[in-house]
């Protein structure tokens, strides 16, 4: 029989996501601003490197730096705020994250607004890890990757508006602006987390040692490992995708922004369908998923000879993030007592996915290859994480693990 405790957090638990609909947009908004900034560079990057003064590669320098301030970030910040209660971690995660976006506005030279992205780029894997199991908390088990892919929609809808919005802005009206509006979007961020998301009880047996102990277990690392290489094939397609369709299928450059919002429509379809498939059954959705992301990437290595079967393909590679919200739930099902670091690690492997990808797309293309290339290089990729997984899962049922934990219902 259970305690009454214990029905009553059943029942303020099963009734939450009726209530947490605004807790839930203002952890997207948070989202939207981290994607916006993210992607927002690669289109401002003629504009930032005339007024700084360098060339438009050497502004890659700055897109490198918030990639590594999202590695660097993710696990320092999970273990020096291990104590600390989500809602207030939160608010001061999008507060620093403001302050490096604002000040990245007015830089007063190329190496101050490299290392202000390094500053603003901190915040951002550890963010979206809380922000996960913040949404997950509040609704029942069954429903925690639909909760986590809608925070995620925020990141998806940065891609889909808010960086080509701010990419129009910030070249009408000077590159500055954009980033100052990602400041101004992060402290409407932290007045809403203040106002709308619930208090979450601190876990009192929460420390900095038991974070690092999700470091300890092959099934993170293999989750992890997963993130880092099956993912990497949608930015191999992604990061070169302009310069493959105008180069190669003819596509006049005015059709840009229809790529980059056909692309961001497939991600909000893949991260919704991938919460979908992840919540019916986790360890099937994953190899799946990963499947498909094969097939698709590899497809357009042929579409992209043409224009609209180019195009449609971009859309289709968009729906590989679905494995967002999947990896993110295997986590949380095998962190145990390192949610944090493990939630936060997710994402500072996504990010490391984006730089194996790109890189790895670019030694093909400069051994020779058409631009197209990238598609096969991104199903190799999504092969590479489908081993992994497979390979984590023949460990696991071997018993080799020490850290082993019931699968959920």
């Amino acid at each position: 029989m259970s305690s009454p405790s214990m029905s009553t957090a059943a029942d303020e638990r099963a009734v939450a996501p009726s209530r947490s609909r605004m807790a839930e947009f203002a952890l997207a908004l948070g989202g939207f601003g981290i994607g916006t900034t993210e992607f927002v560079i690669m289109g401002l990057m003629n504009r930032v490197a005339t007024d700084l003064n360098v060339s438009p590669q050497e502004v890659g320098y700055a897109i490198s730096s918030y990639a590594m301030g999202v590695v660097v970030g993710a696990p320092i910040i999970a273990l020096l705020a291990a104590r600390a209660p989500r809602r207030a971690l939160l608010i001061g995660l999008m507060l620093v994250f403001a302050l490096g976006n604002i000040a990245s506005a007015f830089a007063p030279g190329f190496w101050s607004f490299v290392g202000l992205r390094f500053l603003a780029g901190l915040p951002h894997g550890a963010y979206f890890g809380v922000s996960a199991l913040v949404a997950a908390a509040a609704v029942p088990p069954r429903e925690r990757a639909r909760a986590v892919a809608r925070v995620m929609l925020g990141l998806t809808g940065a891609i889909l508006v808010g960086a080509p919005l701010a990419t129009w802005a910030g070249n009408l009206f000077g590159w500055q602006l954009a980033f100052v509006a990602v400041g101004v979007i992060a402290l409407l961020t932290a007045l809403m987390v203040w106002r709308f998301v619930p208090l979450q009880p601190t876990d009192p047996d929460a420390s900095p040692l038991r974070e690092l102990s999700a470091l300890a277990k092959h099934r993170v690392l293999f989750t992890l490992g997963i993130a880092s290489i099956g993912f990497g094939g949608m930015f191999s397609v992604f990061s070169y995708v302009m310069p493959t369709l105008t180069g190669q299928a003819g596509m006049a450059e005015a059709l840009g922004p229809l790529v980059l919002a056909v692309f961001g429509i497939g991600a909000i379809a893949g991260n919704l369908l991938g919460a979908r498939a992840a919540d019916w059954n986790l360890l099937r959705a994953i190899p799946l998923v990963l499947v498909w992301c094969a097939l698709v990437q590899g497809g357009f290595y042929f579409a992209a000879n043409h224009v609209v079967s180019g195009i449609l393909f971009v859309g289709l590679v968009g729906t590989s993030m679905a494995l967002g919200p999947a990896l993110q739930t295997r986590l949380m099902d095998v962190a145990e007592g390192g949610q944090t670091m493990a939630a936060s690690l997710n994402h500072a492997a996504f990010n490391l996915a984006n730089a194996l990808g790109a890189w790895l797309a670019g030694v093909a293309i400069e051994a020779g290859f058409t631009w197209s290339i990238t598609g096969p290089v991104g199903t190799l990729l999504a092969i590479a994480g489908l081993l992994v997984f497979f390979v984590g899962r023949a460990v696991e049922k071997r018993g080799e693990l020490v850290d082993a934990v019931p699968e959920p219902l």
